[in-house]
């Protein structure tokens, strides 16, 4: 049986630091029979002389294109507009299941080449539960950065930190402050609730009972929100311009952690932009003022903790790759969204 070939790619997006393989687990992988290929990067926060070390192979930034057929490529966020037709088997999250803007061409390019997406977002097991995932430091930095900024001490561009650096942040910034943290006792939840206690504030905590029987005005008499829910199947909006523009809105600072624009589940279709690292916060409303931060790469604030946390979960699934369930469950789903917008490929990739 030929080794699998794991080919971690550089990020194209400058304010992307993470890794989902970190030096000490390319060691472990590389002991165990894996061959790894590790692109140059000079935003990684491992230096790629890590990997070396752990006995990986160096390669040019974007090479994967050219990579060996049987190569998987792996990564986290969006890949460059060519090729055109993707060939390979590709890891990263392709936000591309529930109609997001982008989907279907990215689909496409699949077809096209005969390739095939393992969507992180949709490594779970067989409980449906996610298996590897950055939501406990989005949820996090989600909540961290909202308090910052409701106490005027939030400053742009945003820069990488540390867990210590933050926490030092968090508890020197003071005042008294209603919070609402919706999906409490998630990962994302549960990342939000720490944030906000380092910070000194104890916050409402609303999980799937209270938004099954949501109360706006409870909503919206909170001064800052912080929503960790993401969702699979169309609900409810937690909150609609309507509600924005009502007489009795207290709510002044948003935080949308799942940052689930342009899809109909989207719980928060209050805003259609994201906001980024240099401009982080964005006011949707003047008079009172309401202000929105909706940053889709939150964990690579804390690059170090998320890479080594994510790995760590991500290591076992990688371990054992060939016919694992877990693997064949993300393959079946990228064949579903497939079939659902009738896209047919080229040639039908291996499993």
């Amino acid at each position: 049986m030929t080794a699998l070939h794991l080919w971690l790619r550089h990020e194209t997006r400058t304010t992307e630091r993470r890794t989902p393989i970190v030096p000490s687990d390319a060691r472990r992988l590389v002991e165990s029979g894996v061959r790894i290929t590790v692109e140059d990067s000079p935003q990684r926060i491992f230096p790629v002389a890590a990997y070396e070390e752990a006995g990986c192979q160096v390669a040019a930034p974007g090479s994967w294109v050219s990579a060996p057929s049987d190569a998987v490529i792996v990564g986290l966020k969006e890949l460059p507009d060519e090729p055109a037709e993707l060939t390979h088997r590709h890891i990263f999250f392709g936000h591309a299941y529930k109609g997001q803007p982008g989907a279907e061409a990215l689909l496409r390019r699949f077809a096209a080449g005969g390739g095939a997406l393992f969507d992180l977002e949709y490594l779970v097991d067989d409980q449906g539960r996610r298996l590897a995932a950055f939501g406990y430091w989005a949820g996090y930095l989600g909540a961290a950065l909202a308090v910052l900024h409701h106490r005027g001490v939030l400053n742009a561009p945003l820069q990488p930190t540390s867990k210590e650096a933050m926490e030092a942040e968090l508890r020197a910034s003071t005042g008294d402050l209603s919070a609402l943290v919706v999906g409490a006792l998630g990962r994302s939840g549960r990342g939000a609730r720490v944030a906000l206690g380092e910070a000194g504030v104890e916050p409402t905590c609303w999980d799937l009972a209270e938004t099954r029987n949501l109360n706006r005005p409870a909503l919206l008499a909170h001064e800052l929100m912080v929503n960790t829910v993401l969702t699979t199947t169309p609900v409810p909006p937690f909150l609609t311009d309507k509600d924005l523009d009502g007489p009795d809105r207290r709510l002044r600072t948003l935080s949308d952690v799942t940052v689930d624009v342009g899809s109909p589940m989207n719980v928060l279709p209050v805003y259609d932009t994201t906001t980024e690292w240099d401009r982080p916060v964005r006011r949707l409303r003047e008079d009172p003022p309401l202000d929105l931060i909706a940053i889709d790469n939150l964990p690579s604030l804390l690059p170090r903790e998320a890479s080594t946390d994510f790995s760590a979960a991500f290591l076992p699934q990688l371990l054992d790759f060939t016919g694992n369930q877990t693997w064949i469950r993300a393959f079946d789903r990228f064949l579903e969204a497939c079939r659902e917008r009738r896209i047919t490929f080229r040639e039908l990739p291996d499993d």
